[in-house]
């Protein structure tokens, strides 16, 4: 007998294959301009399958994991471990700050109440929507910033995308990846890879926050629809990559900031005065 549809903790059905296909259509968006997609995965958890703000935060910090674990093989192939090395130092600074804003940020969310969650998340996919537009509209180029004052912004910065990577349940690449060209004057290729290597540890420590929470019990009771939507996401990352550049950036941009924008207005009307938990499956 095929199940077609996935049991969750509040009783509620979500179909098999309808988790593999938003997930896939994450990873295609994601993929079209070379990040994993993850923001765009949020709201769907959210909107389309019913899930609470820190339920959907926690479900995409797991996709999130999984799909940078699978990419990062194909991007350690891509740029050697001699450039990567060369740069160690720079992915040290930045965990310096990462690694305290996972855990703050996933501290954080956890604590906050629904409504103010969901208004939280609102402005983070706003200002992601932002971020999108000015990475890939201007020209980036570096800081030359004395050496005590780039280690100390490349403390600041790491934080700031911990927190923001552990609240959203994203890896951070579109924050990480512009911070280490600008800051470090890192050619961006190898800068696409040094994020990863920076990414993986702050989503684990985040990870590792969100475990100590009740709330937690949620990804056991979708693991999974979990693992299904990120399978998606993974297949639609693949194609995506192969799609990459095939839509001008003139348009492909705008449409991805656009639907960032709706889908942090969609979010911020899930926000209620009652302000519960934000627990709830």
């Amino acid at each position: 007998m095929v199940r077609a549809a996935i049991p969750t903790a509040t009783g509620r059905a979500r179909s098999a294959p309808l988790g593999f296909a938003a997930g896939g259509a994450v990873g295609v968006l994601g993929g079209m301009i070379g990040l994993g997609g993850a923001e765009f995965r949020l709201p769907l958890l959210i909107g389309l399958f019913g899930f609470a703000a820190l339920s959907a935060v926690i479900l995409n910090k797991a996709m999130s994991l999984v799909v940078v674990l699978t990419a990062l093989p194909a991007r350690l192939a891509a740029v050697s471990f001699t450039d990567l090395g060369a740069h160690g130092a720079v992915a040290l600074n930045l965990l310096a700050g990462s690694l305290l804003g996972a855990w703050a940020g996933a501290s954080w969310a956890v604590r906050m109440r629904s409504a103010t969650l969901y208004r939280v998340l609102a402005v983070l996919m706003a200002a992601m929507a932002a971020a999108l537009v000015l990475t890939h509209t201007t020209a980036l180029g570096s800081l030359s910033l004395p050496l005590p004052v780039r280690v100390v912004a490349g403390v600041v910065a790491g934080f700031g995308i911990g927190v923001v990577a552990a609240i959203m349940g994203v890896a951070g690449g579109e924050l990480l990846i512009p911070t280490i060209v600008l800051l470090y004057g890192i050619d961006i290729k190898v800068a696409g890879s040094l994020s990863l290597l920076v990414s993986l540890p702050t989503m684990l420590v985040a990870f590792a926050r969100y475990s100590r929470d009740g709330s937690f019990a949620v990804l056991g009771a979708n693991l999974r629809f979990t693992a299904i939507m990120a399978s998606g996401s993974i297949a639609g990352a693949l194609l995506g990559g192969l799609l990459l550049g095939t839509v001008p950036e003139t348009v492909l941009i705008p449409a991805l900031a656009a639907i960032l924008l709706i889908s942090a207005t969609k979010v911020a009307h899930h926000a209620h005065p009652d302000g519960g938990t934000g627990t709830s499956p």
